[in-house]
């Protein structure tokens, strides 16, 4: 019998090594690990130039990012976001001393359901935060308008969004500040890593300050900060990283429309609905008809040595060692019946034709 090896998920794109040792030999010569370094900088600048946006700052966790999103905009209050979530987005909230107020999803999109924003806005919001799920474009117009009416600020928690775009703009132009993760399993990564963009030249100055314990250029201390700062080692591998960032993006895309075309015949599944803009074909998610079929196919897929992942499951409004509970019947029965499926740059072809062929045989 044949000895196969482990798919997992996903796993991260990396620049062959001898590129990454190369632009570290000069973080070697220089001797510079932190503080707003020189590869730091460069990253900033080829990541804004990369994807069309107008600032960015590097920060070292894509939490961290969020946090210091709040912070930089001094948020003191109910924030409005998804429940169909990484506990991040809940956690970030909690510790910049906000409550997180959850708003269900569109079960087509699994975004927040715009229509539903405004009944949940009290004297007490401050500001809306919702999350590009999987990529997939919010509705970043009718989020915005209703900032507008209310006089709240927009955060979007766009950890899965770099490379996604809405008429060929960047999705993390839009809001006031987008905070995004560059962790390893994401489709540009420094191993861990995040960033904050934005296109307020106010705002930007600000999160850089708080990224670094409040200093300004003088080293005063002028802001409530701490340490949020990027290593040159992170920034090395990321560097190393984007010049393969076309490739990957093309792969993904790809793989994303083979698994479509291979199981878009069957009636008991479904897929995220993208009405708005193009993902960055980072994730591969599937709906189940039943939670029962769901852990049939996820079955199978084990035995074959493919591990797919329950993202997101369970919905965090129910997290309740964390939150106070509020209900969210579609996030919570979506979440309960939605797999992602192995994708990413080093994933053959062959395995995605085998992992299409398993499900469709429990299908």
């Amino acid at each position: 019998m044949e000895n196969k090896l482990p798919i997992y998920v996903t796993m991260p794109s990396l620049a062959p090594l001898e590129e990454y040792t190369e632009l570290l030999k000069g973080v070697w010569e220089r001797g510079i690990l932190t503080h707003n370094g020189p590869l730091v900088q460069q990253l900033e600048k080829d990541l804004s130039s990369k994807i069309g946006v107008k600032h960015t700052v590097a920060v070292s966790n894509g939490t961290i990012a969020i946090q210091m999103a709040i912070k930089a905009l001094e948020l003191k209050g109910e924030i409005i976001t998804t429940p169909f979530t990484w506990i991040a987005t809940v956690s970030a909230i909690k510790w910049e001393g906000c409550t997180p107020i959850f708003c269900d999803i569109d079960a087509t999109t699994l975004n927040i359901d715009v229509s539903k924003i405004e009944a949940l806005i009290t004297d007490k919001t401050v500001a809306i935060m919702p999350v590009h799920v999987f990529g997939n474009p919010c509705d970043v117009d009718a989020i915005q308008q209703i900032a507008n009416k209310y006089n709240l600020k927009v955060i979007y928690d766009a950890a899965y969004a770099v490379g996604s775009t809405i008429n060929g703009t960047s999705l993390l132009s839009y809001g006031d500040i987008s905070a995004t993760s560059l962790h390893a399993t994401k489709l540009l990564n420094t191993a861990e890593g995040g960033a904050c963009m934005t296109t307020d030249d106010a705002l930007n100055e600000k999160i850089k300050r708080i990224r670094f314990f409040g200093h300004n250029d003088a080293k005063d201390i002028v802001e409530d900060g701490f340490n949020g700062k990027m290593t040159e080692v992170h920034a090395a591998l990321g560097l190393a990283n984007m010049k393969y960032y076309d490739d990957v993006l093309a792969d993904r895309k790809t793989k994303y429309f083979m698994y479509i075309d291979g199981l878009k015949s069957s009636k008991r599944i479904r897929f995220q609905d993208v009405s708005i803009g193009e993902p960055n074909y980072s994730y591969f998610p599937i709906i189940f008809e039943t939670e029962d079929l769901l852990l049939k196919v996820e079955k199978a897929l084990a035995e074959d040595k493919i591990f797919a992942r329950r993202y997101f499951y369970p919905s965090v409004n129910t997290y309740i060692n964390v939150v106070e509970y509020q209900p969210t019947p579609v996030s919570e029965d979506i979440s309960t019946r939605i797999l992602c499926l192995p994708l990413y740059w080093k994933l053959a072809i062959s395995d995605v034709e085998r992992i299409i062929s398993v499900i469709k045989n429990i299908l």
